[in-house]
Formats: C-alpha cells, sequence, structure tokens
C-alpha cells in the first residue's frame, strides 16, 4: 500500500476503530479535511499504541517503546523535510501514515513541534504513573490530547488565533473525561491518573482505587473533577464559533458527545467501577441537533454583544 488514496483509507479505518466519537462527529466534514484529520489521529494513536505495548507487556520494555518512537519521530521529520526515504527503515518508508501526513502536508501547515509534543506526552506513560498535582495533570492533558486538537485546528481553518487557547481547553477536557471513566481499567495497570494533592486533600486511599473499593471520598473528588472538565468544556465552546463555518458542527458534536460521558458517570452515581460509562449510538445522533442548537445559541448571543458594544 503506498498510494495516497490507500494510505488515507488505512488511516481512516484506524479512527473508526479507536476514535469513533471523532469518526462520527467527522462526516460533516468536507473530504479533503476529514482525510487529513484522520492522518493526524491516525499517527497518534500509532505512537500511542506502542507504547501501550510496552506498558502491558513484560518482554516489550519501556526502553524498547521509547526506541520505536523515537524512530517515528524521525520518519516523520523526514516527511516534514520532503524527502522520499523516511528514516532508513523500509519498513517506515512507505508506511500509509507517512504517506497519508505527506500528502496532508502539502494542503495544510501543522506546526512541527506540535508531534513532537504528542510523543513527549505519550512517552510519560513509561516514565509516570501517578501525578502529583492536578496542574501535573494538566500538563499530561495538554500534551497527549489538546495538542492534538491544536493539530486538528490548522485544518478545520479558524478566523482568530486565541481560539486555539480554547482548542487547548477543549483537550483537557476531553482527557479529564477520560481520566474520569477509565479510573477501573487504569487501575487494573496499577496506573493512577487522578492528582495526589486531591487524594489527600479527599482522603482518597490508592490501595482502594487499586482493589475497585468505590468510597464516598473517591466520589467527591470525581464530582470535583467532572466540574473541572465541564468548565474547560464551557471555556472551549466560544473558541468554536471562530473556526471555519464548514467545521464548527464537528467540533461542537464531539464536545458535546464527549461531554455526555460525564453525565453518564452522573448516572451510575460516580460509581466507575461498576461499569464503563458509555453514550448510545442514539445519543450522539442525538448530539447532532444538539450541537447544531448550541452553535445557533452562542453565535446568537456574540452577535448580540457586538451589536450591544
Amino acid at each position: 500500500m503506498n498510494d495516497v488514496s490507500s494510505a488515507y483509507q488505512y488511516c481512516r479505518e484506524l479512527t473508526r476503530r479507536h476514535a469513533r466519537t471523532f469518526y462520527f462527529a467527522s462526516h460533516v466534514l468536507t473530504e479533503r479535511k476529514r482525510d487529513a484529520c484522520y492522518a493526524v489521529y491516525a499517527f497518534c494513536r500509532y505512537v500511542d499504541d506502542l507504547v501501550d505495548v510496552a506498558v502491558e507487556r513484560d518482554h516489550v520494555t519501556p526502553q524498547d517503546a521509547r526506541l520505536l518512537v523515537e524512530r517515528w519521530r524521525n520518519a516523520l521529520q523526514a516527511v516534514y523535510d520532503g524527502n522520499t526515504v523516511a528514516s532508513g527503515d523500509a519498513s517506515l518508508d512507505v508506511h500509509p501514515i507517512l504517506i497519508a501526513w505527506g500528502d496532508t502536508l502539502t494542503r495544510y501547515r501543522i506546526p512541527r513541534h506540535l508531534p513532537d509534543e504528542l510523543v513527549e506526552g505519550v512517552l510519560m506513560d513509561t516514565l509516570v504513573d501517578r501525578f502529583a498535582t492536578l496542574d501535573d495533570l494538566r500538563v499530561y492533558c495538554y500534551k497527549v490530547a489538546s495538542v492534538v486538537g491544536l493539530m486538528t485546528s490548522e485544518i478545520f481553518g479558524y478566523d482568530d488565533p486565541s481560539c486555539l487557547d480554547d482548542a487547548v481547553h477543549l483537550g483537557i477536557a476531553m482527557q479529564l473525561t477520560n481520566i474520569i471513566r477509565d479510573v477501573k481499567e487504569d487501575a487494573d495497570r496499577g496506573r493512577i491518573y487522578l492528582p495526589q494533592d486531591m487524594m489527600q486533600r479527599y482522603g482518597v486511599r490508592e490501595d482502594d482505587i487499586l482493589a475497585h473499593r468505590f468510597t464516598p471520598e473517591l466520589a467527591a473528588l470525581l464530582r470535583e473533577l467532572t466540574a473541572i472538565a465541564d468548565a474547560s468544556y464551557d471555556r472551549a465552546d466560544k473558541g468554536i464559533l471562530h473556526l471555519a463555518s464548514d467545521s464548527r458542527l464537528t467540533v461542537q458534536l464531539m464536545s458535546t458527545n464527549y461531554r455526555r460521558i460525564l453525565r453518564a458517570v452522573e448516572r451510575l452515581d460516580m460509581n466507575v467501577f461498576t461499569d464503563r460509562a458509555r453514550t448510545t449510538t442514539t445519543e450522539k445522533v442525538m448530539g447532532i441537533a444538539r450541537s447544531w442548537w448550541t452553535l445557533r445559541r452562542n453565535l446568537s448571543r456574540t452577535r448580540r454583544s457586538l451589536h450591544q458594544a
């Protein structure tokens, strides 16, 4: 597989399997923007999978993962440089993800430092399994999630660079949502992403989390973290209005449907050990109307504010 259309098909399928919320929302994008976003998501997912294999399998060490990821970083640099030989590694030179990235870069300017920051964030999982403070956790969320939003923002298009700050908030909100939803799954891997200072403040014990024991203290912590995520979603909604008109609904739909996961956790009374919070296909479809209404409301509010000023 070494032609551009097949490369995009590979990225599209990888996105469909692993980024279902975005894949669902992407269908209202133009084909060109949609394919470029698939290339970005496929790269992020592939690098993340390299590290996950090292974290979860004894015969692949974190050092092995860092070497594999470094090969991918070098290969991507070659693509940015316009070289046909990606890294001296034949297995990477014709990889469909790199072919799709090369084509994407002919249409959209994605700053080189952004995929590097993503790689740094993914590699944190080979070094860190606890975060001392909420600020430390925000740094991690920025690198593994907000950076993806910043890259795709260059594909979506925008009329005011200040909206990139709001893209950062959306990424943090979505990653916090993942962390809240996946407490049980992360504990099974010996990982606790909840900030240690918040755990101490609420009296949440690591032993309880690792043993899947739900406590009122954990419920209270998760409620505060949910409120923090909701505030970031609210902040991000303003920036969506500055995206190109043909991209707004996609991003609003991602925000709306991902935020519904928090509501699903609340319906479980914050007990993330009994079931994995998820949204149904019906809820996702209903999110289209909700997202459209949210965009209209926010646009009307903005226009009124400008008129009053």
